[in-house]
């Protein structure tokens, strides 16, 4: 059996693998913690850090970010409370109650699963945010999240595993 010799490449020494080219203009991805903000885009290349003001200006915008999403739980939380007391006003006894309840209750169903799907949407947002692998972003949602605990964080235990989703 004859074995074909396929030419291969394999000196990595010539790529630039930290970099991504952006129209000639660089985007840092790094993939390693790092404090640099050289070439540091934010989840968009349009997103870009050019020095110390736009730095801060997106730190702030993060910290909003983050905490905004701790906003979007509390008002799907006080969603659930409000249709939940719904349904629970509804009574099998009256005239056209169980219809009623059913069509409130599919409304509130369809409510809560898109209130889901922007959370979902909104915290993979925030977890490509920290795969900046930037230590100042990170830290802009650390804050964003300490801040939206403290705006939003009412009837809501600080303990709930932090997840994607």
């Amino acid at each position: 059996m004859e074995m074909h010799h396929m030419d291969m490449d394999m000196d990595h020494g010539h790529h630039d693998h930290g970099e991504m080219d952006m129209g000639g203009d660089q985007c840092s991805m790094n993939m390693l913690f790092t404090w640099s903000t050289k070439n540091l885009c934010i989840v968009f290349s349009g997103w870009r850090v050019n020095g110390a003001l736009s730095l801060l200006g997106s730190l702030v915008v993060i910290v909003l970010l983050a905490a905004g999403y701790e906003g979007v739980r509390q008002v799907t939380r006080q969603y659930e409370v409000a249709h939940a007391r719904r349904l629970s006003a509804f009574s099998a006894a009256v005239v056209g109650g169980s219809d009623n309840r059913r069509a409130v209750e599919q409304r509130g169903k369809i409510t809560m699963a898109a209130l889901y799907a922007v959370q979902v949407f909104y915290s993979f947002f925030i977890m490509l945010l920290f795969m900046t692998y930037n230590g100042f972003v990170m830290l802009a949602v650390a804050v964003g999240a300490f801040v939206g605990y403290l705006a939003f964080g009412e009837n809501m235990s600080a303990t709930k595993s932090v997840a994607c989703h």
